[in-house]
């Protein structure tokens, strides 16, 4: 079963040294040369700042488009995994081992996996929009 695991952080007061940063680093590269060696890997990126959102409504037929985040929040979206695991208990499992998780929250939502005929299942004919 496919499983997103996303990556919340929490503001820092202050940026991180370059030690910091490189060892965080690293240790998000072991993560994903794990899931991948296991071949549990689907997909993973992290995100830009908060501070570079761009936000998109629709009210009254109108497009109201506004600079920053959806919500303001002491916690914000870092980035994700996509991750194929056996179960629950496997995404949890992961999930502690990311390093954001001593500092922040990795949700885990699992895919709604979609039938087959369903426009979104598979990007064969599928447009852009």
């Amino acid at each position: 079963m496919r499983y997103l695991l996303l990556i919340y952080e929490v503001d820092r007061r202050g940026e991180p040294s370059p030690a910091e940063t490189q060892a965080e680093l690293l240790r998000y590269g072991a993560f994903t040369e794990e899931v991948r060696r296991r071949d549990l890997f689907r997909a993973g990126e992290a995100l830009e700042p908060t501070n570079t959102a761009t936000t998109v409504r629709v009210r009254d037929g109108r497009a109201v488009v506004t600079d920053g985040p959806f919500a303001e929040t002491k916690e914000f979206l870092g980035g994700f995994y996509l991750l194929e695991c056996r179960d629950l208990d496997e995404a949890i499992e992961l999930a502690k081992k990311l390093p954001a998780v001593e500092r922040g929250a990795i949700e885990i939502r699992p895919i709604w996996e979609l039938p087959a005929d369903y426009a979104m299942a598979g990007s064969a004919g599928a447009t852009a929009g």
